[in-house]
């Protein structure tokens, strides 16, 4: 979910009014999923490197976060959302982290949009993580399968789509396993611009792409 804070900046306005704007450019587009009866959804929240960024910044987008999980719940109930993590959740601060495992919690029986937030998250750091899981089990011999059952959420199936907004053209880290055969469509809006008719843009260009996975 790229330029949110771009988008601010061009308006004048603070970095944080970006991301709030951006969080309500999430929920339309949650819902639109949700309408499109999409089964997966993931969107790249916060990334292991984000960390480095001001920390003003940081406590704005853990306090954002904790807020639209509190406010959304019971939206999420309504539309049979199931709501997970990728990601290090040790890292987040103390009342984000249960505002994050309330939802996971209180979610985990719907069976509609497996709405997914990648936080404190890295493709590199997952797939090291998940290797050394594999090596505290003494497994020796390590096929696709058992790499794929040690990363943070198994559930999560390769991924079909990757969007990036603002502009980008980079995976930027996001999902390096799950996305070895995505598809990747690039829109010049920054997120806060991002609406439903974008997202059918790039649904539209994704059906209209042949995919061979490899073969002829």
């Amino acid at each position: 979910m790229d330029g949110n804070g771009r988008w601010a900046i061009n308006q004048d306005q603070p970095r944080a009014l970006g991301h709030k704007a951006g969080a309500q450019t999430a929920k339309k587009i949650i819902n639109e999923c949700v309408k499109k009866k999409i089964p997966f959804l993931t969107l790249y929240t916060f990334s292991n490197e984000n960390w480095l960024r001001p920390k003003k910044e940081v406590d704005t987008l853990m306090k954002l976060l904790s807020l639209m999980l509190d406010k959304e719940l019971d939206t999420m109930m309504r539309n049979n959302i199931r709501f997970n993590i990728v990601g290090r959740l040790e890292d987040l601060p103390k009342k984000t982290k249960e505002f994050v495992e309330q939802t996971i919690n209180k979610t985990k029986n719907n069976s509609g949009l497996f709405l997914t937030l990648a936080l404190s998250y890295g493709g590199r750091q997952e797939i090291i993580d998940a290797m050394n899981s594999i090596l505290e089990k003494n497994i020796e011999i390590i096929d696709e399968d058992i790499l794929k059952n040690h990363l943070y959420c198994p559930e999560l199936p390769d991924i079909d789509l990757v969007i990036r907004t603002g502009g980008e053209t980079r995976l930027s880290n996001f999902l390096l396993w799950q996305s070895a055969y995505a598809e990747i469509y690039t829109s010049n809006k920054y997120w806060p611009e991002f609406d439903i008719n974008e997202l059918e843009k790039a649904i539209k260009d994704f059906e209209n792409r042949h995919r061979k996975f490899g073969k002829v």
